[in-house]
């Protein structure tokens, strides 16, 4: 059990915030949790309210219980690892590799991988299905990917990704394949997301005050294809939001080449390509899109790390078809 007094603040404040600044090592969600939970004590009561107002002096005590076992089962698999140490590991993930359990996906993920290459190490929060995870690529997204291995390392971690970047040296960029030239050839694109109200599964774009607000911005790297153009891009997210580059793109009128979900409409464009990008196309089989840079500050040194990955094979062979 941790126990501590409140420190002086200019008026009162939010309960979990007074405990975060307490004790830093653990995140404010996590506090939440334990608050809601029955863990904490405000001058010797229980309180559940993480939202309560106290004062400096108040007296609380925090019981923090071991991190929950993983549920998902640990899996031995080759892994690309990029970096490693005793906070985080970074990850270069293939394609089709799905990052966490969820439904029918309970088993064969980068999780249960991790678990059996990390195994007591791997951090205990961010869900007992998504231990250390501290951000994801789809399914189909290849790429870059840090994982935290202790609490401290996760909350310096989600903070940075919190942020995008926006006030810190969070540094992600992603290479794209889109059909056509978006004009113009170096912007950004600014329109709110939110579930699609015709498919759940889709994310689609909707006016500011039905979505959350999601920034993308883009530059056309080169144009490639000989018989119908294709972009490369590279694309720096402001914001974070579920297949946010591939919805916003393909709202522009610019979708991934091989996105069966938000460019089903494109698919007559690939009779035009030459024979080998066709072939090149059909073997990708996914989103042409790839996790290229991910760049962040330490959280134990406060060092910047920064790491590339080349695009994948399968993607590879597409760009090396497409180039005129």
């Amino acid at each position: 059990m941790r126990r501590a007094e409140i420190p002086a603040a200019e008026g009162a404040e939010r309960l979990d915030r007074a405990l975060a600044r307490a004790w830093p090592d653990l995140s404010r969600s996590r506090l939440q949790a334990l608050i809601r939970g029955g863990g904490v004590t405000l001058d010797g009561a229980a309180i559940r309210d993480p939202s309560v107002k106290v004062a400096g002096g108040a007296r609380v005590a925090v019981t923090v219980p071991p991190a929950a076992p993983a549920v998902p089962e640990p899996e031995a698999r080759v892994l690309a690892v990029v970096y490693e140490d005793d906070d985080l590991i970074v990850i270069d993930k293939p394609p089709g590799l799905v990052v966490h359990p969820a439904p029918g996906h309970h088993s064969g993920t980068l999780v249960n991988a991790l678990i059996a290459h990390c195994g007591a190490s791997l951090s205990g929060i961010g869900g007992v299905r998504r231990p250390g995870i501290v951000h994801r690529l789809d399914k189909d997204t290849s790429g870059l990917l840090v994982v935290a291995k202790n609490d401290a390392a996760h909350l310096g971690l989600t903070q940075q990704f919190a942020d995008h970047g926006v006030t810190g040296r969070l540094e992600r960029a992603y290479l794209a394949l889109v059909w056509g030239v978006p004009d113009p050839r170096t912007g950004t694109i600014d329109a709110a997301l939110a579930r699609s109200e015709r498919n759940r599964e889709k994310i689609a774009v909707v006016r500011p005050e039905r979505g959350r607000r999601a920034v993308t911005h883009y530059r056309t790297e080169a144009v490639l294809g000989e018989t119908e153009p294709v972009g490369l891009l590279r694309c720096r997210l402001e914001t974070g939001r579920t297949h946010q580059i591939r919805v916003h793109l393909s709202h522009r009128g610019h979708p991934l080449l091989g996105d069966a979900t938000y460019g089903a409409a494109f698919r007559t464009k690939a009779a035009r390509l030459s024979p080998a990008a066709r072939e090149a196309l059909a073997a990708l089989g996914r989103q042409a899109l790839h996790a290229a840079i991910l760049g962040f500050v330490h959280p134990r040194t406060n060092a910047f790390l920064r790491f590339e990955s080349p695009p994948p094979p399968d993607l590879a062979r597409l760009m090396a078809a497409l180039a005129p």
